[in-house]
């Protein structure tokens, strides 16, 4: 037995606040899809979940697809993580992707080399399933 398989997960794991109100974002997530909220008030796109609009306050949100397509916003390269968990990833992007319907989002750049990566470089959502419970919404290049 190896020591990955006595703790299988070193990383902590989301832990949703008001699991109600992130549980649809899971749910796809999950199904390796990527949903936002958007108010059906003024078809603002939200991102992080909320339970009003930002924009013009409305409670009348939905859940819908978008396209898990947008540009490097902003990124770090971490060397040293706040968790030792993180600690094995190292070095590794943390990012914000602004996605084409226009929200941002903290993720992981994947699948690229460290001295690749750029600010407004095309980016796709990547999935990857840390557990049967959790999968998590990260990027790649496009």
């Amino acid at each position: 037995m190896t020591t990955a398989d006595k703790h299988p997960l070193a990383k902590p794991l989301p832990r949703p606040e008001s699991k109600g109100l992130t549980a649809p974002y899971w749910e796809a997530a999950r199904r390796h899809e990527l949903v936002c909220q958007r108010c059906t008030h003024c078809a603002n796109w939200i991102f992080y979940p909320r339970e009003q609009c930002p924009i013009c306050f409305s409670t009348r949100l939905e859940w819908a697809p978008v396209s898990g397509n947008g540009r490097l916003f902003a990124f770090t390269i971490v060397h040293q993580p706040a968790h030792p968990g993180f600690q094995p990833d190292a070095p590794y992007a943390y990012a914000i992707v602004q996605l084409d319907e226009g929200v941002r989002m903290p993720t992981n750049i994947v699948d690229c080399p460290l001295d690749e990566i750029h600010v407004d470089m095309a980016v796709t959502a990547a999935f990857d399933d840390v557990s049967p419970e959790w999968t998590l919404v990260k990027f790649r290049p496009a």
